[in-house]
């Protein structure tokens, strides 16, 4: 069950497998259903509202009432969708599972209406949409048409075909959604010997780019490949293998050698049009996106995108515009060609971090930097190489190593932006800096295993110069530590957390934008958590907190005690948080807090639940959550224990207070 205070209310919207449109019937959750193009799809993730106007499909930013839900579904609980779990005969998957897991990734659309009953999704929106892997999409910016994109599929490199593993968003100041690829390398099969294979056909580059993006020879996640095609003479599966063949031309126009290439960016897609065809942003790099959320618009200044990319000791990233906002763009009906306008053309940045507290952005420019084709990290030979392999071109540069660089939010009061940085358990206590400045031990409560490194996580943020999206320096602190507040206050729970507000792999970040009496902006931080060093207390949860500002604590020196080292760090840490932290929500056993969005007036509040009872098994599941509807009824509360014998189930939920209120602190 989700956990909320006792003056608000929270019931299920939209779940795993509910049909969107009506010829699609109601989903029994029991292994046998199909059709999931045209199902909610697993392990809900990012998500925006979007306002639609009283009746038809016109726009309407600040109706609160009616809108469309716009989300990603991040992965899949694959022992949950099948009759009894994944099968293998002889060695391969049968088609109709893997088509079935496939079409569970990707991004939903859809309507969601309030009424006097409370919230609820509209089965035969014409608005309703899914975007799976199979979707056909087209590439724009500086990447398209490279040769790093050609495939049998798209010989120019200029299409491709779906997105996958779907974390972090973008809600665009134009009206578009951005949905971010992250764990996309997993998913790619590469043969035994195409390490060495692609060295000889095309180059040491490729397999040092393929090694830098985790890119290894394996079999791929699910074992897809090994399924025929559903279609006789299709690639749609088969574009998951990136094993060169050989017998096929050296540019990769008749394999898929280069598939990966296809994935790793931002998508926008325009909610409103479901006959459009979302656009892969390459401005704005290649790597494991978790979002990209935009700075502050500001007419006549050049806005700013920030991201992070989720792995260990991996980079912060913000990419500028080349073409000052214009405030009519806001509601411009052509909102994909707005998107090419601010996205195709711009710089990509990458952050370092001093440990005086300053930090810079350095750019990631062909010819700029010492990214050249004398490089000695890796010889770039165009700024399509720079951008697809943004990761190189960060080692080159010295950017800081973060400690997972997830979620960013910008404080829409200040322009500040805050970033998520959830664990890292490879921080050893000789590799800390002023940014990154804790390894340590975290004994588990049963004592029977402990976290190691950076297990709690941490949430960075910066003040951009001038307080402007176009420069070039900042200024940075550490808003919050994660710990358990049972942990040494001196080394480890350093902003003094206690039981109401501990926390652990700060995750989903995202600010609100209520208002008071006055009409001032007072924005609440929402912080939601993807924890495993915490769970032996309590389950995923989320906290709001009131921002602060950058520079309003001071200076720490502390002492690192790791499992074979001992060092010390001096960082920059913000005011202890104090009541102004406070735990808000705890979800159900197993589960992930993520994705988060309210409407525009704030009464309003969507929350995502991504795979509760995730350990366990179509037979034995660990969680039944959410219960199913009461006869006769619509509404399920999202409090409620599940109904048992039940499968678990991804589902949105939508919080409100009891006396109307604005959902805050």
């Amino acid at each position: 069950m989700v956990s909320i205070p006792s003056d608000y209310t929270a019931t299920v919207v939209y779940r795993l497998g509910d049909p969107i449109n009506a010829a699609t019937s109601a989903f029994a959750n029991n292994g046998t259903d199909s059709g999931y193009s045209a199902r909610a799809g697993d392990h809900h993730d990012g998500m925006s509202y979007f306002g639609l106007a009283a009746s038809g499909t016109t726009p309407d930013a600040n109706n609160s009432t009616r809108g469309l839900l716009v989300m990603n579904h991040e992965n899949i609980s694959e022992q949950y969708l099948h009759v009894a779990g994944q099968t293998v005969v002889n060695g391969a998957r049968p088609t109709s599972e893997v088509v079935k897991e496939m079409e569970c990734h990707g991004v939903s659309v859809i309507e969601v209406t309030q009424s006097s009953a409370g919230w609820s999704y509209v089965q035969g929106s014409s608005l309703n949409r899914r975007i799976t892997p199979y979707t056909p999409m087209v590439f724009s910016g500086p990447v398209k048409g490279s040769a790093l994109l050609f495939t049998a599929y798209s010989p120019d490199g200029t299409a491709g075909r779906g997105t996958i593993n779907n974390c972090a968003n973008g809600h665009m100041p134009w009206g578009t959604y951005m949905t971010c690829e992250e764990n996309w390398a997993g998913y790619f099969r590469r043969d035994s010997g195409d390490n060495a294979q692609r060295t000889a056909l095309v180059g040491a580059k490729s397999t040092q780019a393929f090694t830098r993006y985790g890119l290894s020879q394996r079999s791929g996640n699910y074992g897809w490949t090994t399924a025929a095609e559903a279609t006789a003479g299709a690639t749609l599966i088969g574009k998951f293998n990136a094993t060169i063949d050989p017998t096929k031309p050296v540019s990769g126009t008749g394999d898929f050698r280069n598939e990966p290439n296809q994935y790793g960016w931002c998508v926008e897609i325009d909610p409103y049009d479901p006959t459009s065809t979302p656009r892969k942003r390459t401005a704005l790099g290649r790597m494991n996106h978790e979002g990209c959320c935009p700075g502050r618009a500001i007419a006549g200044v050049k806005p700013a995108f920030y991201m992070g990319d989720d792995a260990q000791n991996e980079y912060i990233y913000k990419f500028v515009s080349n073409t000052a906002w214009v405030a009519a763009d806001a509601t411009a009906s052509n909102r994909l060609a707005i998107g090419d306008k601010y996205l195709d053309s711009g710089t990509l940045y990458v952050a370092r971090f001093n440990a005086d507290g300053s930090g810079e952005w350095i750019a990631l420019v062909f010819g700029q930097n010492g990214l050249t084709a004398g490089n000695a990290l890796y010889p770039f030979a165009d700024q399509a190489d720079v951008l697809t392999h943004c990761r190189l071109a960060g080692d080159a540069v010295g950017a800081t190593r973060m400690d997972r660089p997830e979620w960013t939010a910008v404080n829409p009061a200040t322009g500040e932006m805050y970033c998520t940085l959830t664990n890292n358990s490879s921080r050893s206590p000789a590799q800390v800096d002023a940014a990154n400045p804790r390894s340590y031990i975290d004994p588990k409560v049963n004592s029977t295993s402990r976290s190691t490194g950076n297990a709690n996580g941490h949430i960075i943020r910066l003040r951009e110069a001038g307080d402007t999206t176009e420069a070039t320096r900042f200024t940075w602190d550490v808003y919050a530590f994660g710990a358990g507040s049972d942990l040494d206050p001196t080394n480890i729970n350093l902003s003094g957390l206690d039981a109401t507000n501990d926390f652990s792999s700060p995750d989903g970040l995202w600010f609100g934008k209520p208002s008071n009496a006055s009409g001032q902006v007072t924005p609440v931080l929402w912080i939601q958590t993807d924890d495993g060093a915490y769970t032996d207390v309590t389950n995923c949860m989320m906290l709001a907190a009131m921002p602060g500002s950058v520079g309003d604590g001071g200076t720490r020196t502390i002492t690192n005690t790791g499992v074979s080292a001992t060092s010390t760090a001096t960082t920059r840490i913000g005011k202890a948080p104090g009541t102004a932290l406070r735990r808000f929500l705890v979800g159900p056993v197993q589960c992930e807090i993520t994705g988060i969005e309210s409407t525009p007036d704030g009464r309003s509040l969507f929350v995502n639940i991504q795979h509760p009872g995730e350990g366990g098994n179509f037979d034995k599941p660990t969680s039944n959550w959410p219960a199913l509807p009461t006869s006769g009824s619509s509404v399920i509360p999202a409090t409620s224990a599940g109904t048992a014998g039940t499968r678990p189930r991804s589902a949105t939920i939508v919080i409100t207070k009891k006396d109307g209120g604005v959902v805050a602190l």
